[in-house]
This record gives structure tokens, C-alpha cells and sequence, in this order.
């Protein structure tokens, strides 16, 4: 199975990233979490609920929003990185962070 990751950042600013299975077979979910932790704390995201628990789609949504465009745009080792991730922690063959929108889908 492949994996298509797109980051949406509104209009046609789109940054897609076409990974092979074996990319993400090496990440497990629970490291897939870890990273996305870890950027968010770095990264000094708010959560989208200060009350409760923070979910995967909230540091997903997060990190490409305190990440920058700029990342995903230059294709960096980082905007690669979150895409992995991100396939690994959703475990679907295509997804789509609008941050824009504030929705994954």
C-alpha cells in the first residue's frame, strides 16, 4: 500500500507527499504520537480543548499549523517527517490536513 499525505494551508497551496509502504512501516503509531508530541510542546501549540486530552487529529492539525507553511513548502527533511508520521498514526492510504480548515480528512 502507498500513502499520499496533502497539507492544505487554503486556496491552492497544497503540498502533497507520496510515500511508500515501507517509509511508514517503520514508524509505529505510539512514535507516531511521540513525534507529534514532542513537536507540539516544541512547536508551542495551543490545544484545541485546554480541558481535556489532547487527540492525534489536534497535534496533527497543530503541528502543520505552528510548523509553518514554509517547511512544507521547501519539501524540508521536517515537512517529510510529519507526513510519515502522520500517515503512520492514521493508518489510512490517504489523508488530508487542511489547516486552513482546521479539519483532517
Amino acid at each position: 500500500m502507498s500513502y499520499t499525505v496533502t497539507v492544505v494551508f487554503g486556496g491552492n497551496r497544497e503540498y502533497e507527499f507520496a510515500l511508500h509502504e515501507s517509509e511508514v512501516a517503520g514508524t509505529t503509531k505510539d512514535q507516531a504520537r511521540s513525534w507529534l508530541a514532542k513537536e507540539f510542546e516544541e512547536l508551542e501549540c495551543t490545544p484545541s480543548n485546554p480541558m481535556g486530552k489532547v487527540l492525534v487529529l489536534d497535534m496533527i492539525l497543530n503541528v502543520a499549523k505552528y510548523g509553518g507553511e514554509s517547511r512544507f513548502e521547501q519539501a524540508s527533511d521536517w515537512a517529510k517527517k510529519f507526513a510519515v508520521v502522520t500517515a503512520a498514526a492514521l493508518d489510512r492510504p490517504a489523508v488530508r490536513v487542511d489547516v486552513s480548515a482546521f479539519v483532517v480528512g
